[in-house]
């Protein structure tokens, strides 16, 4: 019988923040090579130094047991690591028992179509999908791969399963922007919300940010000319500012890292594959917690998280101001989980 664990200790940061939201990435390891993201020849992690799935289950157990009552699996390509869909399994036992209100996934949409249907059987309920261009020629210079047919493919098994699907999708400068419009198009007439997200200087990649970067403040007067918006009181866990659009009936988010700082309500904390936490996905200051987690020390543990919280920065400091700038932060966002 699952054990009842006590989550009446919530966890509130220095600014008063409640923090209730964990966002876990199972590998740092993709299928893609998303220009903005990454480089094409990626060094990835040693697979030694990855958490097994019974640390990261016993981790994610210890933190639902102080307050976190959602969690997002990510990457990298979460969907890449064998063994992903028997660790959701695993953490569906807590959706149960109402300990966990969701379990969410962030995936680039490529092994959707063999997974969808087992994704739904345990738990996940709502993903996020990267779709950064629906040309082919440009998803394939986007992602340096040639695999939009098969990501449109999951996306509508996933549909299909019965699993509700948000688009995000990443503003480029020269790459996308005319786009953008008929990808919101498609989305909200599929049911889709869909987000955008300015690109954030996370790890070193072979092109200049500079010139990648475009401001959602930009695209909104892009937007204003195709579409008609409403203000949205719906919220979800993540950082999105919903929109309602009036003719396509869908809703549309931002996600403005640079352009409109949105930590003021963040509720977020992210933990890699190695079992480091991160308190910012901005910011450098993290606590390990592999060796932790290998004590066995629930004392030792609570200190650590309580530590955590007293250090959570208020905000990040995400800059993309000039050419040839260095990244905010030297990890990839694959190693964070995004």
């Amino acid at each position: 019988m699952l054990k009842k664990l006590n989550y009446s200790n919530s966890l509130l940061d220095s600014y008063g923040r409640r923090i209730d939201y964990l966002r876990i990435s199972v590998t740092d390891r993709c299928n893609f090579r998303c220009t903005y993201c990454m480089p094409e020849r990626m060094k990835f992690l040693p697979k030694k130094d990855i958490l097994t799935f019974e640390e990261m289950t016993s981790l994610c157990v210890k933190f639902i047991n102080r307050g976190i009552r959602k969690i997002r699996i990510t990457g990298g390509e979460p969907l890449v690591r064998k063994g992903i869909l028997d660790f959701i399994k695993g953490l569906s036992l807590y959706l149960g028992n109402g300990q966990l209100e969701e379990i969410t996934m962030t995936t680039n949409g490529s092994l959707l179509e063999e997974s969808a249907n087992q994704l739904f059987e345990n738990g996940i309920k709502r993903i996020n999908v990267s779709l950064d261009s629906m040309n082919k020629e440009r998803f394939h210079k986007i992602t340096r791969r040639d695999n939009l047919d098969q990501v449109l493919k999951g996306i509508y098994a996933a549909k299909n399963a019965g699993i509700k699907i948000k688009i995000n999708t990443v503003a480029l400068k020269d790459e996308n922007i005319d786009e953008i419009p008929e990808i919101i198009k498609w989305a909200h007439s599929e049911n889709f919300d869909i987000s955008l997200i300015e690109t954030m200087p996370m790890g070193e990649i072979e092109e200049d940010r500079f010139n990648q970067y475009f401001s959602l403040t930009d695209m909104r007067k892009i937007l204003d000319k195709h579409f008609t918006f409403e203000e949205s009181n719906y919220e979800t866990a993540g950082p999105s500012k919903y929109f309602f659009i009036e003719e396509t009936k869908g809703r549309l988010g931002l996600i403005t890292p640079l352009s409109n700082n949105f930590c003021s309500n963040c509720n977020r904390i992210r933990i890699t594959a190695t079992g480091m936490l991160y308190m910012c996905l901005g910011q450098n200051d993290n606590i390990d917690f592999r060796d932790i987690i290998r004590t066995k020390d629930v004392k030792l543990f609570d200190k650590a998280i309580d530590i955590a919280m007293r250090r959570k920065p208020e905000k990040h400091d995400f800059l993309i101001s000039e050419k040839d700038q260095k990244p905010a932060v030297n990890r990839h966002m694959s190693v964070t989980g995004g």
